[in-house]
């Protein structure tokens, strides 16, 4: 196939860049059935064929969707003999907290097509935004006072606590691109969030009905890292309610238990669709955009079932903002400014950040 040259230079900014791949590896590319709209074949085809012009033997296993258990099952098997396994499938997301001990590289793709890698979300030099996460990390870990505020009311305040510095065993699999920082622990904050457009699925476990619409806003209580109840429209108010009671359920998990939240970093993510026409594949492909923060909720574990998707929010640190409605500021704490200053493709993007979120806002 015919290779255009910016969906090699992200299909080598994956390869390379991320997964650190050298000639002799052996890769497994876990390919989605294209049928299922999240994942184009286009983009698997052009990275096994890089893959292969830098040296390496490389299988492509399609699969279906996560919600089929045995496709997991087939995966472990055949990334026995390889040393490399790129997901380009949903799959990769699931466990993606769980320690991996057997010294394989794993890399979950949220570019979800040839032109999302092809485009400057997928071929921005993947170290600039494992610097750029670092930093931020720094500001965040090293914050007494932290407050969240959003145009709908989100009011939720607290500090850092017990957050601990991750490191490498933290999350098994590489993400591409890199998109968050780490996430802040929810235990010491209390508040309220306002809940709109959708609840959705954190891409940790399968579930139908995957995505909760909701008509009018209304506003999770929060009280230490906890559901203490809701305000506002008591008939949506009852369907939150029972989307939870379904969610919990289901695994076997506490429903009340929120585990943390961070923010979009990657100002060139671009949602093309229209998050109505599913909302799941929107708040798991537009995560990674600065203009929405997210929390882990129901379950007390990395990262929860349930998705809360906080749009232009304010991100105050000690009195200073981090985010401003939704846009990543870059020039108000020292680490972060020096982190533009060393990777000057960070400031054309920050200079033109994307918009194309996939709701009218």
């Amino acid at each position: 196939m015919t290779v255009s040259p910016d969906l090699a230079a992200g299909c080598r900014n994956m390869l390379i860049n991320c997964a650190a791949l050298e000639a002799g590896d052996r890769v497994l590319i876990v390919q989605e059935d294209a049928a299922l709209g999240w994942y184009d074949t286009e983009m698997a085809g052009a990275v096994a064929e890089m893959a292969r012009d830098l040296g390496a033997s490389v299988t492509t296993l399609v699969v279906q969707g996560p919600e089929v258990e045995a496709e997991a099952l087939r995966v472990d098997e055949a990334s026995a003999d390889h040393d490399c396994i790129i997901y380009l499938a949903r799959l990769g997301d699931m466990g993606r907290f769980e320690a991996s001990t057997d010294g394989k590289t794993r890399v979950m793709s949220y570019a979800r097509n040839a032109r999302m890698l092809a485009s400057r979300y997928g071929t921005t030099e993947h170290q600039a935004f494992l610097d750029l996460k670092e930093a931020i990390n720094d500001v965040l870990l090293g914050a007494e006072r932290i407050a969240v505020t959003c145009p709908l009311g989100t009011d939720l305040s607290g500090n850092v606590g017990e957050n601990v510095r991750e490191d490498s065993t933290d999350v098994s699999v590489r993400r591409f691109p890199m998109g968050v920082p780490q996430a802040v622990l929810a235990q010491n904050f209390s508040g309220r969030v306002a809940l709109a457009r959708y609840l959705t699925p954190t891409g940790s476990q399968p579930y139908e009905p995957a995505a909760l619409a909701i008509g009018e806003p209304v506003f999770a209580l929060v009280e230490n890292g906890r559901i203490a109840g809701f305000d506002g429209d008591a008939e949506t108010i009852e369907k939150v309610r029972a989307h939870y009671k379904f969610v919990s359920d289901k695994f076997s998990i506490d429903p009340d238990a929120i585990h943390s939240w961070h923010a979009g970093i990657h100002p060139a993510c671009a949602y093309e669709g229209d998050a109505a026409r599913d909302p799941d594949h929107w708040s798991n492909t537009v995560f990674t955009n600065p203009r929405f923060l997210h929390l882990h909720t129901c379950g007390a574990y990395p990262p929860g079932e349930i998705c809360w998707m906080v749009l232009d929010h304010t991100v105050e640190l000690d009195g200073v903002n981090l985010w401003e409605r939704g846009r990543l500021l870059t020039d108000t704490f020292y680490g972060i400014a020096g982190c533009l200053e060393k990777w000057s493709v960070l400031k054309d993007l920050f200079a033109a950040p994307s918009d194309r979120i996939g709701i009218a806002a």
